[in-house]
């Protein structure tokens, strides 16, 4: 991710985000970029289309663990977006497909370059529970840590 993903951010996403009232239209991509380059546990993406951004995405690579009893080391999303014209609810059919699945596949192959075995693990925002369910990844409980919000996780990728 780089700073022409963040003004496309602000001077094209963020104003139909805001308009259509869509859950993420407070995050601040300026925040998550600056993290993805300071902290090395930190990595921050965009896919770039017609040079134009098309999907941005925060990951962190040390910190987080499994829900599940051994607590394995994973890849966590702090943030996913799709640009507003590639989500199904508010343009059908979207201009881009499968923005979203490429960041989570995307996640789940730099689990596997950092020897996490394909683990990942997020927080979904309220509402999008149904694009993890369709992509097939595992839910968890509500976590009450996080506001309440579903947890999903990629499990070890059997070779």
């Amino acid at each position: 991710m780089r700073n022409r993903h963040l003004q496309d951010y602000e001077t094209v996403w963020q104003d139909v985000l805001l308009a259509t009232g869509q859950p993420d239209r407070d995050w601040s991509w300026d925040y998550k970029l600056r993290q993805g380059e300071r902290n090395a546990s930190d990595e921050a993406y965009a896919i770039e289309v017609d040079n134009l951004t098309q999907g941005l995405m925060l990951i962190e690579t040390q910190r987080h663990r499994s829900q599940l009893p051994q607590r394995y080391p994973l890849v966590y999303i702090e943030a996913l977006a799709t640009a507003p014209w590639n989500r199904r609810r508010l343009e059908e059919p979207p201009y881009l497909r499968g923005v979203g699945r490429t960041l989570l596949l995307f996640a789940r192959q730099r689990s596997l370059e950092l020897g996490l075995g394909g683990r990942v693990g997020l927080h979904a925002l309220p509402g999008s529970e149904a694009f993890y369910h369709r992509n097939p990844m595992p839910e968890y409980d509500a976590d009450p840590e996080k506001e309440d919000w579903v947890s999903f996780e990629y499990g070890i990728i059997q070779r």
